[in-house]
């Protein structure tokens, strides 16, 4: 198998094609990366920007550069000495558009009789026999159809026809009722579906991948790219909404020859992945967690808790449990209603027990899981565990759990193995895209893969979880920004700086709040705290932030049904920063003294997150200062001009200071140069323990196994290490000679001072020279 040293993320798109990424290997070469890894390159929906909404996947996208592109990045990388990592998505495809899906398309002309009836996951004796497909405004529309050239048209949606279900006088009508399909008002899908989605999108649909002549078609194309060496790993998108996880890891490992293989994976903490997962790791944002919390004033969470509060007109601060207990609730009794049902229709009828009664006790499970899901019979005690707290939650249902617990530990039944498939939903869309929109008292720890209550990490405890990563997960990926993270590295960089300077903040928060109201205390914390991690940043970026976080929380507003009036406060309050000289002067202030804090957790987080145990991987264009938000902000263009000539300059002797854009380029670079040339340097993790007044503001570790490799020197805590005087006497010891890689200075062995060691930087990097 080989493996990757570090990666860097593409989001390939016509924009930046595989032929545009060929011509950015050579610059991917000298930054120091040893793969290119791309998102989706198989063909999506037109117009998508992300690939995640593939409509056939047996040819590579030809807005995307096609086969040819594929080729001539394969062949580019090559000559660099890179691999490739590509992202697919084995479960669901995009269905926006059914004259662009073969598979969808044949399903809707056919019905139960077609082919590809068993490749999507639809419960037809649910639908009378009839796809659900909620396209309409209202039922009222159907009046709108029309057939022409042969289909059933609504608008810029087309619908095949049957065969012989059409003559001519028919009234459209008429002809749609003749149709293995039924067209349904868009808000009829929380409740009415019938087929598996990902998530609560209604034009992705789920695919069974776990049938053998499924996987087959499905993955031709990506095989073939292992077949002739175009390709040597895969990031393997959502495998939690697969049936069968580890069967699917199994036979895709066997059908790449043996493949690198990561899995987009959440895991809450303490959790991990099952040993008979055929991978190598997940995409990191475990990994992402850990870091953030090493830059995060343990000291403030007593007092951003009484500000929490104060915002919610309470007498305490937000109850995280009691939060996302009650926002995935929402979530299964709204938007995934139509999946809770589902389950509830495998409870064999021959039980006796009430429809309604079942529904809320499944509901309620997985309202109480701690996690994404099982993987029975691995996470049996998850499971049972979160059953018996469902039942004391609702005394009400006790009698019903106890009835349907066999079924859903029962690993080959129907129910158990899609109540797996659903709790993963459930999570996501109450969690990450609910309630880390309201739990808002410091942004950095709402990140995706992160548990919010855990609020810092101390030194000691990042090295015993950075020893067991090395032990356990040492192909593993790390990451600190992704296309899915709520705002990038950089910009949570930033905002941890708030922890070290809350009366500054509550200043800020009070002072913009009064000029420019948002009225809803939580989330005006959240818009605000995004905007001081971002800036600058234009109106249109965040104005297009404000309104999603806002309608995400749902509390004062939400997708289906806006509050318009809350909506121009809000967008009032964005305008401000730019119409009003007050708040654009009080922002300007407080990014000011945040901002040489926020940069030294920058350099330092990436030091750390490059050099610790795992596979690195920057997303693009981050080697330089990136304060995106949520998607698509961060899918914007990168000028990889400025870092190309950025890059030349530092290779000939240019030394920015700690505060200028390429100071974070010299980490990036020099930290991947040298895992990719010195691999001997990280071979194992010991911590290296600081002695002094400031100890506890340095986190260091040897990637040695002899204490002898690469060893990492990171600043913690800056703003506070400031206020109470510097470094000062504190020191490390160096077991040998060494050169730092950042400024080329050399020190003995032996007591180095940290003052000394850091003195142009807040962050270095030590080899041996001896």
């Amino acid at each position: 198998m080989r493996t990757p040293v570090s990666t860097y993320r593409l989001q390939i798109r016509p924009g930046l094609t595989l032929q545009d990424a060929a011509e950015l290997t050579g610059y991917l070469r000298t930054l120091g990366v040893d793969w290119v890894y791309v998102s989706p390159i198989l063909t999506a929906e037109e117009g998508s920007d992300h690939g995640y909404d593939v409509t056939d996947p047996s040819t590579v996208d030809p807005l995307r550069g096609g086969p040819e592109g594929l080729a001539a990045l394969s062949k580019a990388a090559r000559e660099q000495e890179l691999g490739i990592l590509a992202d697919i998505v084995p479960n669901h495809m995009g269905v926006a558009s059914a004259g662009q899906n073969a598979w969808w398309w044949q399903l809707l002309k056919e019905g139960r009789g077609s082919k590809y009836a068993e490749a999507f996951d639809v419960d037809w004796d649910f639908g009378g026999g009839k796809i659900r497909i909620p396209v309409l405004g209202s039922e009222e529309d159907l009046e709108q159809l029309t057939v022409a050239d042969g289909e059933l048209h609504y608008y810029d949606h087309r619908f095949p026809l049957a065969e012989g279900t059409f003559a001519p006088g028919d009234s459209p009508q008429d002809v749609h009722a003749r149709q293995h399909y039924q067209l349904i008002g868009w808000r009829r899908a929380d409740a009415e579906l019938n087929y598996r989605r990902f998530f609560a999108v209604n034009t992705l649909a789920g695919v069974r991948v776990e049938i053998p002549w499924v996987f087959d078609e499905s993955h031709e194309e990506i095989v073939r790219w292992f077949r002739e060496e175009l390709v040597d790993g895969l990031r393997i998108d959502h495998p939690d909404g697969l049936a069968d996880p580890e069967g699917y890891l199994a036979r895709l490992r066997e059908a790449t020859g043996g493949a690198y293989l990561l899995v987009e994976k959440i895991l809450e903490p303490g959790e991990q992945l099952p040993d008979t997962f055929d991978c190598e790791g997940t995409t990191g944002y475990d990994a992402l967690a850990d870091v953030d919390r090493l830059f995060v004033d343990p000291a403030a969470e007593e007092y951003l808790d009484s500000l929490d509060a104060r915002l919610r007109d309470a007498d305490a601060p937000a109850d995280y449990e009691d939060m996302i207990h009650g926002t995935k609730r929402r979530i299964a009794d709204g938007i995934l209603r139509s999946e809770i049902l589902r389950l509830a229709r495998l409870v064999p009828p021959s039980m006796g027990l009430p429809a309604d009664k079942v529904a809320d006790a499944i509901a309620e499970v997985i309202c109480c899981f701690p996690i994404y899901r099982t993987y029975l019979p691995y996470g049996q005690d998850v499971l049972e565990e979160s059953i018996r707290r469902a039942a004391e939650n609702r005394a009400d249902l006790k009698a019903v759990l106890e009835d349907l617990t066999p079924l859903l530990l029962d690993s080959a039944g129907a129910l158990a193995r899609r109540f797996q498939q659903t709790s993963g939903m459930v999570m996501a869309k109450g969690v990450e895209d609910t309630a880390f929109f309201r739990y808002t008292r410091l942004g950095t720890l709402t990140e995706v893969g992160a548990d919010p209550t855990e609020f810092a990490v101390s030194s000691g405890v990042f090295h015993e979880r950075m020893a067991r990563r090395q032990q356990v997960l040492p192909l593993s990926m790390t990451t600190l920004s992704t296309h899915d993270t709520k705002r990038s590295e950089d910009a949570r960089a930033r905002i941890s700086v708030i922890s070290e300077a809350v009366p500054e903040w509550e200043l800020f928060l009070g002072t913009v709040q009064e000029l420019a109201p948002i009225p809803d205390g939580p989330l005006a914390a959240l818009v605000w705290q995004s905007i001081v991690g971002a800036w600058p940043a234009d109106r249109g970026r965040l104005q297009s932030y404000a309104l999603k976080a806002a309608r995400e929380a749902g509390n004062s507003t939400n997708w289906t049904d806006p509050n318009q009036d809350f909506e121009r406060h809000l967008a009032a309050a964005v305008d401000s920063v730019f119409d009003v000289p007050e708040v654009a002067a009080a922002l300007a202030n407080f990014v000011a003294e945040l901002e040489p804090y926020g940069t030294s957790n920058s350099l330092s987080a990436k030091l750390v997150q490059l050099t610790m145990p795992g596979v690195p991987d920057v997303y693009q264009g981050t080697e330089f200062r990136d304060g995106s938000l949520t998607d698509p902000d961060n899918r914007r263009p990168v000028d990889f001009q400025a870092r190309m000539t950025a890059l030349a300059e530092l290779d000939n002797g240019a030394a920015p200071l700690f505060t200028d854009e390429a100071a974070k380029l010299l980490v990036v670079s020099r930290a991947l140069r040298l895992r990719r040339d010195r691999p001997e340097l990280f071979g194992g993790y010991l911590p290296v323990v600081a002695q002094g007044a400031a100890a506890d503001h340095v986190v260091a570790f040897d990637r040695g196994a002899d204490r002898r490799g690469a060893l990492t020197v990171a600043t913690r805590l800056p703003k506070r290490l400031a206020r109470e005087g510097g470094w000062r006497d504190t020191t490390i010891q160096l077991s040998g000679n060494a050169r730092d890689e950042l400024t080329g200075a050399t020190y003995s062995a032996g007591t180095v001072q940290l003052a000394t060691l850091l003195e142009q930087y807040p962050v270095a990097l030590l080899v041996p020279t001896d």
